[in-house]
């Protein structure tokens, strides 16, 4: 089993900690506290016959949104093997945002796996037209860390991605 760390990047207040606890614990909770610094969990994820049934081990790196553009100057980031980056569908200003991130840690990480999540799709409605928003590289998922709604989908592609980048 190999392992990988994932950078869970976003504004404050977009769902990063809720989509990774909703991912490894299958829970909900709307009384958060925000993440100060780094949270980290791990879980293992089967990665099905188009990886010959191989599991990984996700290392969720729940990064402070107060980081912005700053974390990649940090050491947290060293050694990412990806990145979900969260926006909130309710907040547009943190889709912008979201593609900034992607551009940073793709010029820090040339080649490796990067999701832009839309989430709280709950909340709103998704953007029709992201335009200029969505980094090129990137690909864009839709979620909900409060119905579950695309969690699944979503760490199953990153992880598919990144066992891929490996063989």
């Amino acid at each position: 089993m190999i392992s990988a760390k994932v950078m869970l990047l976003g504004d404050i207040g977009v769902g990063k900690t809720s989509l990774a606890r909703r991912y490894v614990f299958d829970k909900f909770e709307s009384d958060y506290k925000t993440t100060i610094g780094v949270d980290v969990l791990t879980h293992d994820l089967e990665l099905g016959s188009e990886c010959g049934g191989q599991t990984l081990r996700l290392v969720l790196w729940d990064t402070d949104g107060d980081f912005g553009n700053r974390i990649f100057d940090t050491v947290y980031v060293a050694g990412a093997s990806g990145a979900i980056i969260v926006a909130d569908a309710s907040r547009p200003s943190t889709i912008v945002k979201s593609a900034s991130l992607a551009a940073r840690f793709e010029e820090r990480f040339p080649g490796r796996p990067i999701m832009i999540i839309i989430n709280k799709i709950d909340l709103a409605p998704p953007p029709r037209d992201l335009g200029p928003a969505v980094h090129s590289s990137a690909e864009e998922l839709y979620t909900s860390a409060k119905t579950g709604q695309g969690v699944p989908q979503l760490f199953q592609r990153l992880g598919a991605a990144i066992w891929r980048r490996t063989e």
